[in-house]
């Protein structure tokens, strides 16, 4: 039987699985934007895998994010608490452009006329101070099916400190409008912040009739395809969850094939001793930064969606890895502006047209056809041999921006690649020196299709002194898939003064309530209680401050004394934060549990050592231009042939059937005991 894994990218669908005997076997498709779902069956039929033989299968998918970016959702119809109409229309006032004269806030995702007010309210303590009037939902109900709504949204006032309103309004709704799909923001978060709350749950209701189709299509196809299995879908916490929970609540899948790829480095790390990493996932689209620390994935629920340097964003209040994401890969298109200066990204190729390279209608140059055309990759060997780039169509793109340049080809191909790895120097230090660490503390794990092919080159930028290629590292994120646990996450808005009396009995209570909630939820699924444990974080801030920080809690009674080991927690976290520390009461402003169901998953192993000599991985050797460094002849090695134990040095390429690896003159590489390149940078 197999374990099984699919990722689904902007352009290649990846897959991964395990034998019964520990083989890993890796596939790649292009995607298909029309039928995600027609890309995942592809690479299971290329990769010899059957669904009949699955044990299990876990899947991640860029629909949500896709359906939200590309404007391809449902009509949304919005149920508020009378008088806040317009909360989501006023958002924030802390714009990033901020001294823009003309800037326009970002169009909320629901019009004025289809946002309707509901009378009662419930204050911030959760007692109703307004009873709730329904009377006029039938004519509401009314309206929206009259205007085309094929998803209503609910959230009302402090529903977070006293969802009763939420509750009765969703399943009146569901009385009076079977067929209509809705959600309530209490499903989602019961944390505070009427705005954010009120977007997430209206982006969630826009994507949730798109995620149902997708998710029923897909489960459909590998059912009648002899799946026997219960699929589970990757979310963006880090964890899988099941298709029936990943259906109620879809916007938790809005980042699960970057959390994935986040959560294999940090399981990666754990395994081989290296505990702070920065993991770079760089594909065909986008390149993805997260940090990890102590072996410990970040999250957050401050996601931003469509933020840059001149719109606010969207913000959606669920648990997200902490990373940082941009328009930065294989794909991304090369471009000259009015002032003759050259530019990549973010625009990308795509998997169609893709590259020029790739033969297929691609007129623009890109990062990959640059990395050709400096001979970092093989056109004989391209996509692993399955295609023979088209280098007369990359020299022509190439030539189109050297004309307009004045400079040539190869200066040209050189200033794409520098100009790529600098974007992606500045996603990483926003990743870690905005945030207070110093990228020279820790170790960089690349992966992704182009993760090898430019992670030298940031690391020395970055003075990073190891850069870790994952074996598979194409298909990483689908490797990382199959090391993950079911995860849910519970967050609570509670306020409470840790230095008031009472305060370890509170928590003590409140604590094992949400545990309780969790627990049963898992076993109203049929999931075995003995496979569930808990981690308790609280937000903490110093008293009246407007935002927190989220700190580990004991496990556990919670005692007076370990009040004051949170306490002192929270100062060291705030302090390497925020450099400083107040004399001031301590308050928790928020609890939240993570619920981990622990399933059947990968459980890495050494690789074999057959005694195979380093010189019978050569393939050859050939000139390679290193763009940073000048052009080197270079020792070509077979990834495939490389085995634990084996070491050399730059200037080298790895070439493997997904990915190439560039290691520059004089870095030194060697293959540890799970297959993985470890490059040293310090020479």
């Amino acid at each position: 039987m197999l374990r099984v894994a699919t990722d689904i990218g902007g352009t290649f669908t990846d897959l991964v699985f395990v034998t019964p005997d520990g083989q890993v076997v890796t596939g790649k498709s292009h995607t298909t934007p029309a039928q995600f779902e027609k890309g995942v069956m592809d690479v299971i039929a290329a990769s010899g895998a059957k669904p009949s033989e699955f044990a299990s299968f876990v899947h991640g998918t860029t629909i949500v994010i896709n359906a939200i970016t590309e404007r391809k959702g449902v009509k949304v119809g919005l149920l508020t608490t009378e008088g806040f109409r317009d909360v989501l229309e006023i958002g924030r006032g802390n714009r990033p452009d901020f001294f823009n004269l003309e800037y326009r806030k970002p169009k909320p995702f629901v019009d004025r006329y289809l946002r309707r007010e509901i009378k009662g309210r419930i204050n911030y303590k959760g007692i109703e101070t307004t009873p709730l009037d329904l009377s006029n939902l039938p004519a509401i109900l009314d309206d929206f099916r009259a205007e085309g709504v094929e998803a209503i949204a609910i959230c009302f006032i402090n529903s977070y400190a006293n969802p009763a309103h939420e509750q009765a309004t969703l399943e009146r709704v569901k009385e009076l409008w079977p067929e209509v799909s809705v959600v309530a923001s209490h499903q989602i978060t019961r944390e505070w912040r009427e705005y954010e709350r009120t977007s997430t749950t209206v982006l969630s209701a826009y994507v949730q009739p798109i995620a149902h189709r997708y998710l029923d299509r897909l489960t459909s196809a590998l059912y009648d395809a002899g799946m026997r299995c219960t699929p589970y879908i990757m979310q963006s916490n880090c964890g899988v969850d099941t298709v029936q929970s990943a259906r109620q609540i879809p916007i938790t899948m809005i980042e699960s094939g970057p959390a994935s790829g986040i959560w294999g480095a940090a399981a990666l790390g754990r395994l081989i001793g290296e505990l702070d990493i920065i993991a770079i996932d760089i594909g065909g689209t986008t390149a993805k930064c997260g940090l990890i620390t102590g072996g410990e994935v970040k999250l957050n629920t401050n996601y931003l969606v469509e933020r840059s340097a001149t719109s606010a964003g969207y913000p959606v209040m669920v648990p997200v890895v902490d990373l940082v994401e941009i328009g930065q890969g294989g794909g991304s298109i090369a471009w000259v502006d009015k002032f003759q200066r050259l530019h990549v990204g973010p625009q990308s190729a795509g998997a169609v047209p893709g590259p020029v390279s790739y033969g297929i209608g691609g007129t623009e140059a890109t990062t990959t056809d640059a990395n050709l055309a400096l001979g970092c990759i093989n056109p004989h060997y391209f996509c692993g041999g399955t295609l023979e780039a088209d280098m007369d169509g990359v020299n022509r793109a190439l030539d189109k921006l050297a004309a307009v340049l004045n400079i040539s080809r190869q200066e040209v191909a050189r200033g794409i690649v520098r100009i790529a790895n600098n974007n992606m120097v500045n996603a990483i230090k926003l990743i870690s020196v905005n945030r207070g660490h110093d990228p020279r503390d820790f170790t960089l794990v690349a992966f992704g299709g182009g993760g090898g092919m430019h992670a030298c080159a940031l690391a020395r930028e970055l003075n990073i002194k190891k850069v870790i290629i994952p074996k598979q590292s194409s298909v990483f994120s689908a490797w990382g898939m199959l090391l993950s646990d079911l995860r849910r996450d519970y967050l609570q808005t509670q306020i409470v003064e840790l230095s008031a009396p009472g305060a370890a009995a509170q928590l003590d209570r409140d604590l094992r309530q949400l545990e309780e909630k969790a627990l049963q939820a898992y076993v109203d699924e049929h999931i075995d209680p003995a496979r569930v444990h808990f981690r308790r974080y609280g937000r903490c801030r110093y008293q009246n401050q407007e935002h927190s920080v989220e700190i580990a809690l004991p496990d556990g009674a919670i005692t007076a004394e370990q009040i004051e080991e949170i306490r002192r927690r929270f100062a060291a976290d705030y302090e390497r934060e925020y450099t400083y520390t107040l004399n001031a009461p301590v308050e928790l402003v928020a609890y939240h549990l993570v619920a981990i169901a622990e399933v059947d998953k990968l459980k890495p192993e050494k690789l074999p050592v057959t005694g195979a000599r380093l010189k019978d991985a050569i393939k050859g050797q050939r000139e390679v231009d290193y763009a940073e460094v000048g052009i080197h002849l270079a020792t070509i090695y077979n990834g495939d042939a490389l085995e634990p134990g084996m070491s050399f040095v730059g200037p080298a390429i790895i070439e493997e059937a997904g990915a190439t690896t560039v290691i520059p003159p004089g870095l030194p590489c060697q293959v540890d005991d799970y297959g993985n390149y470890q490059i040293r940078t310090n020479r």
